[in-house]
């Protein structure tokens, strides 16, 4: 069989230079060469256009009215207050004004363009960030457990983060020449540490090749008992073993997680990740280079729709995948460890940490930070970077941490939070301190439905059936994606809405309370605005029938609603029992 276009693209791109540089020269269009589109996500950029003007503009001769996404990578999700009023002017001045947190502890930037976006990435960089590798067929943003609750091993795990992360990013000049060319010519010299398993024959990129991955890749660490970057639906992934709270053993090793899916193609589906193994501290790094070079050598180069590292090992199986990783370590995996994980939430308002600093969680509803005349959030946190001297923690719910505050500096910070607005920010239902939802229209190309415009809408709707049922206050996990690529992970939620069409959705429920179970198609392409109805007799049987302790996602299941779904070829078999 064919290898795919994308390959191809890969092929041709002298280390994905492609002729982006001459595609940023050309003042003519807004936009640039279809390979070089594929390209730029490589390095942090995704081209699109504003879909709400497409009718219009094509009525006028116009082409589209097209700008660029730039994804931000931030390891761990950790910011200092310099790089958020970094980040802030840059939306201000080069974007639409706002900043987005993603579901991945990422900054994104949406409305640049074309004019801007090398200005922008500079910009980036001087703030000691960047975007190189937060898109495309790499791994991507690495996340950590950010948790102020369980801060005496935060540093250690961010560590980890970040020594993946720089340690798997690609390693090519082409970021430096197109977006950072200071006219010496000088290439930027990296060294691995620890070292590279052994030498390979590609100088220019020596874990990747030319060709890269098949498939974007994912990576997290998770601190148990919380689940809050959602390790079953990564890639690869480390959960920390604790000795007590403050010592990290090693890592459970988890591969195989993935959440996107195509709609009527049963050969696609959400997977949870298996758990492969036990490494200690020392090994994880080399694991994760592992695990990328066996998906890199045996994952689907043919059909792009199969080429996560999920179906590699649906196909290899677990065992001799392992055998491969083990193979190139030069070590075995030991016996996992146990653990026990509690949810996949954050934790809002005021905590303080071991040692007497205090940490806000603030939530941020589907992570759009952006000022309106009622709730100028952008502003305010503006005004908080100013004086913080601690830092800024992106959560993988997209909400924010103003972490590490020193027990003097904490009056300070708590009056601004209060003049601006975001101390009764998280005195809100349950529900909605525990939805997501992804970006999708106008700008998502793959949208096939609203998300984040419309999710705070019809949360509102079903709002009126919790108080009804006194369930104001139970944290039920609802997420919304405009598609079936499931960006804000909707099928490990306990409610899931994907888009099938413009006002409709798949409805599922009976994803795991914390992240460990798939969701089960409950009814196909309703009307948004007819969920809350849906749902209500549902609500009712459960804050009802409900066993003590009983999530949500538990209920629908012994209810028969839905059935259990935990492996992911099972995932488009008996759909509903009750939809």
């Amino acid at each position: 069989m064919a290898k795919s276009a994308n390959e191809g693209i890969k092929d041709a791109s002298n280390y994905l230079r492609g002729t982006i540089l001459d595609g940023l020269a050309n003042a003519a269009t807004g936009s640039l060469a279809k390979d070089d589109q594929q390209l730029t996500k490589f390095h942090g950029i995704y081209q699109q256009d504003d879909r709400d003007l497409r009718k219009e503009r094509r009525a006028k001769k116009l082409e589209p009215a097209y700008s660029f996404m730039i994804r931000v990578r931030v390891p761990g999700g950790v910011a200092t207050p310099q790089q958020w009023l970094d980040m802030d002017r840059i939306a201000l001045e080069h974007a639409n004004g706002a900043l987005k947190l993603t579901t991945r502890q990422a900054f994104q930037f949406h409305g640049v363009i074309k004019s801007n976006l090398k200005r922008s990435i500079y910009e980036i960089n001087e703030a000691l960030l960047d975007t190189l590798a937060a898109c495309g067929d790499v791994n991507r943003n690495v996340m950590c457990n950010p948790n102020p609750l369980q801060s005496k091993v935060h540093a250690e795990v961010l560590e980890l983060a970040t020594a993946v992360s720089n340690h798997l990013s690609p390693r090519t000049g082409a970021y430096h020449e197109i977006w950072l060319d200071d006219g010496s010519g000088e290439k930027v010299k990296v060294t691995y540490d620890p070292p590279l398993i052994d030498d390979i024959a590609d100088p220019e990129e020596p874990i990747y090749g030319k060709h890269y991955l098949p498939r974007k890749f994912k990576t997290v660490v998770a601190v148990p008992p919380s689940n809050d970057v959602d390790i079953y639906a990564h890639d690869l992934g480390f959960i920390a073993i604790l000795e007590g709270d403050d010592k990290v053993l090693g890592y459970n090793v988890t591969v195989g997680g993935g959440m996107g899916m195509t709609h009527g193609n049963e050969q696609t589906f959400p997977r949870l990740a298996d758990v492969l193994g036990f490494c200690e501290p020392g090994q994880a790094v080399t694991v994760a280079e592992a695990v990328v070079r066996v998906q890199r050598d045996h994952g689907n180069r043919e059909v792009r729709a199969n080429a996560r590292l999920k179906y590699t090992i649906e196909r290899m199986g677990l065992d001799a995948f392992r055998a491969e990783v083990e193979k190139l370590c030069g070590f075995s995996l030991g016996a996992p460890r146990e653990f026990h994980f509690e949810d996949n939430g954050d934790r809002y308002g005021w905590i303080e940490d071991h040692l007497g600093n205090w940490h806000f969680t603030l939530f941020v509803e589907n992570g759009r930070v952006y000022d309106t005349p009622d709730y100028p959030l952008l502003t305010g946190l503006r005004e908080i970077a100013k004086v913080h001297r601690g830092d800024f923690r992106l959560t993988a719910n997209q909400n924010l941490i103003i972490a590490n505050i020193a027990p003097g500096e904490k009056a300070k910070i708590e009056s601004l939070l209060g003049e601006f607005g975001m101390i009764a920010a998280h005195e809100r239902s349950a529900m909605r301190l525990s939805s997501m939802a992804c970006v999708a229209l106008p700008t998502c190309g793959l949208a096939l439905a609203e998300s984040q415009r419309y999710l705070p809408d019809l949360i509102g709707g079903i709002e009126e059936v919790l108080e009804e049922s006194g369930l104001r206050h139970d944290a039920i996990t609802i997420r919304m994606t405009g598609c079936p690529n499931g960006c804000a992970r909707p099928y490990i939620a306990e409610i899931g809405f994907v888009g099938k069409a413009p006002g409709k959705y798949n409805l599922y429920l009976g994803g795991g309370h914390a992240g460990e179970r798939l969701s089960k198609l409950y009814a196909a392409s309703i009307k948004g605005d007819d969920a809350p109805q849906i749902l209500k007799p549902i609500l009712h049987d459960y804050a009802k029938n409900r066993t003590e302790g009983e999530r949500f996602g538990d209920f629908v299941i012994r209810a028969g609603y839905v059935k259990e779904t935990k492996d992911g070829r099972d995932f488009h078999k008996d759909t509903s029992e009750g939809g």
